[in-house]
């Protein structure tokens, strides 16, 4: 058995059309697991789906704003051994200009939906004990920046639920970390923004490449993490929060 191997092991993936949830699931089939993979854009997805390695991996386009299709979703799962929750946005937006929408469309996506993903997997029993439960965070709890109040504020409680998934859940020996990953080169970042948000341009990623003497990370670096802890090697680590990118705070 190799390290970190997932033969055998059934994780499911969201977000997994770019990005850090991409190379996660397709460095989770090539450790041996079967992955089952869901997104809101179905060509995209499907790209994806065709970089897995092995078979019986399963593709679902689903939009998990959408309370119904979560539900849907979880229904037609099998129970799962790990669940990486790689569905979100940012939204830079200076605190002055903060609306209610901001609010509902940030902490929607980035809190809610996991929490409700998580909770109706818990719910309908689709996940086995010894699983591994994935949250993505930021670096940026601890390290704020600027526009970033409502983005940090999700992450943060993403955190604090984090903390108490895995309380509850210890008993089953079902583990719940977060990954704090600081400024990744993918299309999240670079990604244009309207409604009166920022855009992180050359500028302002000059600024912050200032705090990254390692420079900035790419997906892969994440996803390395992310095999770690759906793996047995991490069996003995719960409720914690991996902070990543060798930042200068």
């Amino acid at each position: 058995m190799s390290y970190c191997d997932l033969t055998e092991k059934t994780i499911l993936v969201t977000g997994a059309s770019s990005g850090i949830g991409k190379q996660a699931a397709i460095q989770i089939s090539q450790q041996g697991g079967e992955v089952i993979i869901t997104g809101r854009d179905d060509s995209r997805l499907k790209e994806t789906f065709n970089d897995l390695i092995g078979n019986n991996h399963v593709m679902i386009v689903a939009d998990l704003v959408n309370e119904d299709e979560i539900n849907s979703l979880v229904d037609s799962l099998p129970v799962i051994n790990g669940l990486v929750h790689c569905a979100g946005i940012v939204g830079p937006t200076p605190a002055k200009f903060i609306r209610e929408e901001n609010i509902k469309k940030l902490m929607r996506i980035n809190f809610e939906v996991p929490v409700l993903l998580t909770g109706r997997i818990l719910l309908k029993k689709k996940i086995a004990n010894a699983a591994s439960i994935i949250f993505m965070s930021t670096v940026a709890t601890q390290m704020p920046y600027f526009g970033g109040a409502l983005y940090n504020s999700a992450k943060s409680a993403i955190e604090s639920y984090s903390k108490t998934l895995a309380l509850e859940l210890v008993k089953r020996g079902i583990r719940s970390n977060c990954l704090s990953p600081g400024l990744v080169n993918t299309p999240l970042i670079k990604k244009p923004v309207s409604d009166g948000q920022m855009e992180l341009v050359d500028e302002s990623l000059g600024r912050y490449l200032k705090k990254y003497p390692m420079g900035i990370g790419e997906a892969n670096d994440v996803s390395n993490a992310i095999i770690f802890f759906l793996s047995d090697e991490s069996k003995w680590i719960s409720g914690t929060n991996l902070v990543m990118g060798g930042v200068l705070q």
